[in-house]
This record gives structure tokens, sequence and C-alpha cells, in this order.
């Protein structure tokens, strides 16, 4: 990484939010003016695809913007978007001249239309619902037509809360508990308008007209770009808490190892924070109905230095005595976010196979720390070495990297873990819209680990975790198992507006911006088609609507000449037994087999459309899914994963709404429930393990490389 302010980086990441009516209008600050000016300069030089910021452009925000305010078009009407036609060309004026006055209108207008909801919802949860008739509802109204009138508008609500009635009614409530559950729900998505800056929607707008360029190109403001700077070092100042909403209180969902809260003895999970003072004599802060980013920086600071936070227990009332807890800030370290190492023993031609697993869940960098003191960082590659050292001492047959849901992160840690397992040569070639190629390489001579090795991949593997996977096929040094990739191959930069301009306080944010696109050694690009594994297991996510391809306005797939590079080894020939023996292993697999049938219910339910409002048909559909699920469970091996368990055990209720206990205890039992995609690539990986030790004619084959 870089001194400057342009830090290259692989990596897919995504913000959303959800925006209730304010009770004043929001006005944009100068600080969002001259951020807007200077990202419009920055995007118009040095972005991949070089935009020119006319009406076009313009007109494309506009739409990003409208959908980003209201994705579901439950709340403006056809008259306001036709209303607002007078400025859909004058987006790009506004960023220019830094006016950001139009953006800010829209959501006011988004706001009005918010709050005259809230009546209609009110009038709608007082009527009785009749679940006889034969009405049905489409719950994605994302490319719906915008309502033409507020009868229009009324009835979709109607429909969309006779559902939300239903779900409850089959989960055993009663009207009068449902109507309560429904009016705290949406009364508290409304309350969520008084947490509202203009900052919320001057990010909102300059995504709008970032993801108008290309999908990856993205603002931060400066709260998010904080974030996104500790989830790539790992580590915070802190109490070591993990907090969530609930209700108007910012709530303590988990206590870090090792954190001053957990030391203390005195915080525990589900303890509501609801004052916040910077020191013992420092005035106490009330947070009640505070958003948790708010919170957060109040109880962040400088290592060593105190807070004091005013607590109602956790078994407390609102008039419960509250508790004053004193804590020394300190370096919390996020190892749930880190590599993690294990051994899984598989059997394999009437003997034991001991599979080394590596989950890594992100390509991290502590930058800052690897500027100051190099040799010391802390990174996912250094991380990984550790293990495999660990694994070496343990005497593993073989590692399996685990990619899965590994959205990328810093460029040169795929460069550098991709080193690990190749002696030295190119791992990605960089591509800029000037034409201009650039080898990242491995300099590093050997390698931390020479034996089987296989990566597995699922649709969220992106960005740095396809050059990862991608260098080790084109190689030939492992297998990639799991689904087609994500398909993200390109390039960004992060640049800090404030270290730009001099700002001695975080005031403009981050930019992400595309620079360049990627390239496989082999010439080709995981653009848009991403990697494709050599052996393919079923995939829970939907490649129709999840991944690059989903996007309408995603670079193509391309490909440039292959550069020079030194193969270690050749798979291909292994490749037809792994396949044949994956298939007669799964056969009977109940676990398995149940995934399987899970992932064909599971397609069947998206092409659904509509979803019948009708009790009885409804509870048809309930009764028959949780008999099946009875059945596999009897026969087979649950494996608790998404899909029909889900489904036969809807409450009806949304995360928030149930007690933050129940909500760790089956997040516990997910965690424990048996990973039978991990299990299978251990097992083909223990096959390709034991056909290179027992099979001298398939071993020399695979270690001479095709190139």
């Amino acid at each position: 990484m870089s001194r400057r302010p342009f830090r290259f980086l692989a990596l897919l990441a995504a913000c959303s939010f959800a925006f209730s009516a304010p009770a004043e209008p929001l006005r944009p600050s100068l600080s969002h003016a001259e951020a807007a000016i200077t990202s419009a300069h920055l995007l118009s030089r040095y972005h991949y695809r070089a935009p020119h910021l006319d009406d076009a452009l313009s007109a494309q925000i506009f739409d990003r913007y409208l959908k980003a305010l209201d994705p579901a078009r439950l709340f403006f009407l056809q008259s306001d978007v036709d209303g607002f036609a007078h400025v859909r060309n004058r987006l790009d004026d506004a960023i220019l001249e830094g006016k950001l006055d139009v953006p800010f209108a829209m959501f006011a207008r988004y706001a009005e239309r918010v709050k005259k909801q809230r009546g209609v919802i009110q009038e709608l949860l007082a009527d009785s619902f009749d679940f006889t008739g034969n009405e049905s509802y489409a719950p994605d109204r994302t490319d719906a037509p915008w309502a033409v009138s507020e009868a229009a508008l009324r009835d979709i609500w109607r429909k969309r809360i006779k559902n939300d009635w239903l779900r409850l009614r089959l989960a055993g409530k009663n009207d009068a508990a449902i109507r309560q559950t429904l009016a705290k729900r949406y009364e508290h998505a409304l309350e969520r308008s008084a947490k509202l800056n203009s900052d919320d929607v001057f990010q909102l707008f300059m995504n709008a007209w970032a993801g108008a360029l290309e999908p990856h190109t993205n603002y931060l403001g400066p709260r998010a770009a904080e974030d996104f700077a500790i989830s790539m070092k790992l580590s915070l100042v802190g109490i070591g808490a993990v907090l969530q909403e609930r209700d108007d209180y910012v709530t303590v969902r988990e206590l870090l190892p090792g954190g001053p809260a957990l030391r203390s003895g005195k915080v525990n999970i589900g303890d509501r924070i609801v004052g916040v003072a910077q020191g013992e004599k420092a005035p106490m802060v009330d947070v009640v109905g505070w958003r948790v980013d708010e919170v957060v920086p109040l109880i962040r600071g400088k290592h060593n230095t105190t807070v004091v936070i005013n607590i109602l227990p956790a078994e407390g009332t609102g008039d419960s005595a509250h508790r004053r807890v004193t804590l020394v800030r300190d370096t919390i370290r996020l190892e749930n976010q880190a590599a993690s190492g294990s051994i899984r023993e598989v059997r394999n031609g009437g003997g034991t196979m001991k599979i080394g697993v590596i989950k890594l869940p992100g390509f991290y960098q502590d930058t800052e720390a690897r500027r100051n003191t190099p040799g010391q960082f802390r990174s996912a590659t250094r991380d990984v070495a550790k293990i495999i050292d660990d694994f070496k001492r343990d005497g593993i047959d073989a590692l399996l990297v685990d990619l899965r849901n590994n959205a990328g992160g810093a460029l040169d840690e795929a460069v550098s873990l991709t080193g690990l397992f190749i002696d030295t040569g190119p791992v990605v070639i960089q591509h800029n819209a000037r034409g201009q190629t650039r080898i990242e390489r491995d300099l590093v001579p050997g390698m931390a680990w020479s034996g089987p090795l296989a990566v597995l991949i699922n649709r969220a593997s992106a960005s740095a975790s396809e050059i990862f996977a991608a260098a080790i096929q084109d190689y030939g040094r492992g297998i990639v198992i799991g689904e087609d990739s994500f398909g993200k191959g390109t390039v960004q930069t992060l640049i800090d507006l404030d270290e730009l301009e001099h700002n001695t306080q975080r005031r403009y944010g981050e930019l992400k911006m595309t620079i360049a696109q990627f390239f496989r050694v082999s010439g080709s690009t995981t653009q848009l088609r991403g990697v494709n594994p050599d052996i393919t297991l079923p995939s829970l996510l939907d490649a129709r609507h999840f991944g690059e391809s989903a996007y309408d306005n995603a670079l193509p797939w391309t490909r440039i000449g292959p550069t020079e590079y030194r193969g270690v080894g050749n798979i291909v020939p292994l490749l037809p037994t792994l396949a044949l023996r994956h298939e007669q292993r799964v056969v009977h697999d109940k676990g398995f087999r149940q995934f399987q049938e899970e992932v064909s219910d599971l397609k069947t339910l998206r092409e659904r459309k509509t979803v019948s409002l009708n009790e009885r048909v409804r509870r048809a559909e309930r009764d028959r899914l949780e008999a099946r699920a009875k059945a596999r469970e009897k026969n087979g091996d649950p494996v608790g994963e998404l899909g029909e368990a889900e489904e036969v055990s809807d409450d009806g209720l949304l995360a928030s709404e149930r007690s933050l206990s129940s909500e760790l205890a089956a997040e516990k039992v997910r965690k424990a429930a048996r990973d039978v995609i991990l299990d299978e690539t251990a097992n083909i990986l223990g096959d390709m393990a034991e056909l290179l030790r027992t099979n001298p004619e398939i071993a020399r084959r695979v270690s001479s490389p095709r190139n």
C-alpha cells in the first residue's frame, strides 16, 4: 500500500440503509458540497470509465437515487416521479456546482410520503382481514410500477400488512398479539426517521451517482470510512462489546474475549446503554433512542482513556435502577474476522486423512502498522502462514483454504497469499483505462505448503478471493471446488478525501473508485464470469440475482494476452476420478442429499412471484413442508442450512422482535449444524491426496505442468 491517499484495494462492499421521514427537512452542508465537487474531479480524471458528468449520466443518477430512496415502491406515487421530471437532467449541475438542494428536496418529498403512510398503516391495522378469498401478494416490488393513486398505494400496503398478519397467525398468534406486534413494528420503522441526518442523505445520493458509473465505485462518509479501516486492520480501541439496536436502546449483543467490558465483570449480554460519559467527571450524554453508529463513536477513543457507561440491566425495566460502569479503553482484536484453522479427519482408502482447513473471511491488512512497524503488522497472509506452520507440526495430509463468503480486501494480500503456495512468479495482471498493464508478482522464493491443496469458493467469493483461486487454478497448484464465484474483476483505489484536502478532521469521507481491471496470468478476466470450479457443488445463492452478472452496468468479460509463467502442476488428470468418487459418495450421504433437496425447494420458492393470502392454502403449504422436514430429520442427518427448515419454523417475526437470548441460541444452533459442503470438499481433497500417494502414474502427470 502506498503512503499516498490512493490505496489499491480489491474488494466487494455494499451499503444499505433504512430511511423514514425526518421531523424537519434535512439540508446539505458546506462539507457535502465540497466533497461532491472534489469527487467529481477525481472520478472524471482517474476512474476506469472516465465518466463525463452530463445530462445522460444525470438521468441514470436520478433513476438510481429514486430506487435507493424507495426500492420497493411503497411510498412515492407516479405523480411524485412525474413531478421530479424537471430535475432529471439537472443532477450533474448540482454535483459540479456543489448545489445539492435538488437531491435533498427529493428526499424531503419522500419523507412527506413516509409520514403520510403512517396514518394509512394505523387505519389498516385497526381493520380486520378476510383470509378466505383468493388474493395473492407479490413481495418483490423492485420492478413494479409506481402506484397511480393514493388508493392504489393503500391497497399495496393492505396486502403487505395482510401477509405479515397471516405469517403471525400461522405461527399461532392471536389477533390482539398480532395487532400489537405489527403496530410496534411499523411504528418503530417510522421512529427511525428522527435518527437520520444530512450525512445519510448525502451518502445515499453520492452512492446513486457512483453506482451509475459501475457497481464497485462507492462513497464512504466519515463514519463508514472509519468502519472500513477497522475491517481491514481487524482492530480498534474501545471496550470490546458488540452492540446492536433493539427497540429504543443500543444493546450489548456480545462481549469480546479479553476486552475491558468482559474483564470488568460488570457488563452483561443484553444490557442496554442509556448514557455515555468521557470520564468520571464528564457529563453523561443520554443516548436512549440513538442509532448504534451514533453511540459507537462516544465509546471508542484513544488507548488507555476512560469511558463511563450508564447501563439499564438486561433483566430490568425502564424504571429499574441503572448501573454506572467505568472502563479503560483498550485495543480490541477482531479475531472472529481473522483467519482460523481446524483439522478434519476423513476416511479414505481404508485409512484416515488429516485435512487442515483454513477459514479466511477477508484479505485484511493493517496498513498503518505495516508503515510504522515493518515485519510486525497484522495481515491475512501472515496469519495463514502461522496456521500452516502449526498444521505441518500436526502432520496434515492436505490443506483446504475456505474462501466462501470472502468478499475480498487488499490486492497485495491476494498476491502474497498465493505466494505461500507457489515458488515465485506473476499472480495477476492489472490493466488500466490507458491500456497500461502492471504485473503483480510473488517475489518470495519457496512454498509454505507444497502438498495437496484445494480452494473452496461460493458465489459470494469475490475480488481478491477470485485472484487467489484463479492463480491456484492457472498454476495447476490445486483444485478449486464449489460454485462459480462472484465475478468481480475490477480494482479499486480508496482515496481519503480529507487527506487529499489536508483536513485535520474527518469531514469529507473517502471515495472508492474503480481504476483498473485485473486479469488472470492466463489472460482472461474473472469479470462477469467469475472463477469456474473444477468440481461443482450445489449452491444456495441465486446467480441470477447475486453476483456481478446481476448488475445492469457491469463491465464486460474480456481477455488480453497471457503473461509468461511457469506452472506448478496439472490437476486435470485427477478430475474424472475425483468427480466419479464424489458422485458415488454423495448418493449415500443422507445429509448431502437433504441439502440438494433443500436447494431445489429454495429454487422453486424463488421462482414464485406471488404468495397466496388464503389461510387454508398457506396452512396446507406449511403442513406439507413441515411433514417433509420431519421425515428428512427422521431418516437422515439434518444440516440446518438455509432453506426448508426456515420456511417451516417461520414465526412471522423480524430478528429484532425476538428476544436476544432466542436469537443467540438460534445462532449457536446454526454454527453447530453440520456443514455438508465443507465435509464433502474435505472428502474430495482426501481422495486427491490418496491418489497422489498411491498412484505413481497420476502423481507424475499431475506434477508435470501444462504450460
